[in-house]
């Protein structure tokens, strides 16, 4: 029995001190990628047209500049990255930013003529095709038995 309240007044003391490290680091880790990261992150998007920001070519620069600020600032602060702060942080960036984009963070317009004409012209051909076929089949009754 006492081996169990040891380990369970270790497992207490761990969570403790962990809670300690972490309200330590969110306390001022919110301000600092606020200020430093997403005041950057705003400047590159005001520069795009709001109907480029779902244009994952058009951020990606940016996006990825942010997530590495994030990075560096929790590592500067000895705090523990990706964390429940960069979670909330990417959550309100994404609600504001990208709440409008599709899924797959592309945009979605029709491909090329070039890509799109084969096939909508081929299933005609081929249904056109078939219909010669079975019209000229069925005039030649010979060999049907």
């Amino acid at each position: 029995m006492a081996s169990v309240s040891w380990r369970r007044a270790l497992f207490v003391l761990l969570v403790v001190n962990l809670s300690v490290l972490t309200t330590a680091c969110s306390s001022h880790y919110g301000n600092a990628i606020e200020e430093f990261c997403l005041a950057k992150f705003k400047l590159d998007m005001e520069v795009l047209d709001q109907h480029q920001w779902c244009s994952w070519e058009d951020t990606v620069e940016s996006y990825g500049e942010l997530t590495n600020c994030t990075f560096l600032v929790a590592l500067k602060m000895n705090c523990f990255w990706p964390n429940r702060m960069v979670d909330e942080f990417f959550i309100r960036v994404h609600r504001h930013y990208f709440h409008d984009c599709s899924v797959s963070g592309r945009l979605l317009h029709d491909p090329p003529n070039r890509i799109l004409g084969p096939f909508i012209v081929v299933p005609i051909l081929v249904t056109l095709l078939m219909t010669a076929l079975v019209v000229w089949r069925s005039k030649r009754s010979e060999g049907i038995v």
